[in-house]
């Protein structure tokens, strides 16, 4: 007997297929983080019941939330809009740290009031990311440089730069730590009245939808997918390689700042040596799980704003290691390149069973 496996290439996408992978790599990634749950004697009901129930059910969990989602929302962005021109931004974490800087900086030593301070900052921050990534985005568009390694080392020359600046030019006057001042209360995001959610889930739900716009229903949007499909055949109908992938790019650098100062302004309060909140890396599952539409980004975000916050949650009331948020999240990011692999490919298998010996007839039996 003899297992045969046949794989090929895949002529489309079945439709549940396409937008069932989300929530089937979610659900396979929490049953195997059950057992590991197990292993350490703890009912994995019992600590999803924290993570995800009572998380969602009340408001200090759902606040929470909130304030964790919006810097995942904009990194998310940072990611999902090149991937839709086949391009992979890895270094959102390097122009993420870059738009805190320029932020911060923004923050400390401009004076105004906070309805212009505040969009000062974030103009500051978005360009600074946006300028940050341009060198990687050219060498991509114009000599065909992989995107994947120079964005991904752009971000150890941000973080060098971030452990200069909070130790030299920004470092607070009265300050014997590598960090900044604290920032102005017209530099810090204020909640949003009477419910008392962080006002920073507005501009990323507005930002959300500006990108589903501009994906879904402009030219601009058609180029990017076209170019994400078949790079080769926009080119030979007239659509500039240099122009789309230096806008991909550059759009999810200026994404990446944008969380950058939302964290500093809604989270953090002042610039310091330690800030290395993460958030560009898990970007990548993010864009990965929402990479059918900006929406999807967003309930992306915020399944792993629950993640994080549940996961801090079950930390304290089970005893359960602060590492298992991170098993959760490598094992989404697994069964994600393993749904990708069945998305692009059709796998058969098929058995060859060995024919039964023929009988050589005896002739001498013969009648």
């Amino acid at each position: 007997m003899k297992l045969n496996v046949e794989v090929t290439p895949r002529s489309d996408i079945p439709t549940w297929m396409a937008y069932g992978t989300p929530v089937f790599t979610i659900l396979a990634a929490l049953t195997v983080s059950g057992f590991a749950l197990f292993s350490l004697d703890v009912n994995p009901l019992a600590a999803y019941n924290v993570m995800f129930v009572q998380t969602l059910t009340t408001s200090f969990g759902i606040t929470n939330t909130l304030v964790k989602a919006v810097p995942l929302i904009f990194a998310g962005l940072a990611v999902y809009l090149p991937l839709k021109a086949n391009l992979w931004n890895i270094g959102a974490e390097g122009q993420l740290i870059i738009g805190a800087i320029v932020g911060t900086a923004v923050g400390l030593t401009v004076s105004l009031p906070i309805y212009a301070l505040l969009p000062l900052m974030f103009v500051a921050g978005g360009a600074a990311g946006a300028v940050w990534i341009a060198i990687p985005a050219w060498l991509r568009a114009k000599y065909g440089i992989n995107e994947i390694i120079t964005t991904l080392l752009f971000v150890f020359i941000a973080q060098s730069l971030l452990n200069y600046v909070v130790r030299g030019p920004l470092q607070g006057a009265e300050s014997n730590f590598p960090q900044s001042a604290s920032l102005p209360t017209a530099a810090t995001l204020p909640s949003i009245p009477v419910i008392g959610f962080p006002s920073g889930i507005l501009l990323a739900i507005v930002l959300v939808a500006i990108t589903y716009v501009i994906v879904n229903y402009t030219r601009l949007g058609y180029e990017l997918t076209f170019m994400g499909a078949n790079d080769n055949a926009a080119e030979h109908a007239g659509m500039s390689k240099l122009k789309i992938y230096l806008i991909a790019l550059m759009a999810g650098g200026a994404m990446a700042g944008f969380a950058g100062i939302s964290e500093m302004s809604g989270v953090e309060g002042r610039l310091r040596a330690s800030f290395d909140p993460g958030y560009g890396f898990t970007a990548v599952p993010i864009a990965l799980l929402g990479r059918n539409g900006a929406f999807r980004v967003l309930l992306a975000a915020l399944f792993f704003g629950v993640l994080f916050i549940g996961g801090s949650s079950i930390e304290t009331t089970l005893g359960v290691p602060s590492a298992i948020t991170s098993v959760m999240e490598a094992l989404i990011i697994l069964f994600l390149i393993t749904a990708e692999f069945f998305k692009s490919y059709s796998v058969g298998l098929s058995i060859d069973r060995p024919s039964a010996p023929s009988v050589p007839s005896d002739p001498e039996g013969d009648v």
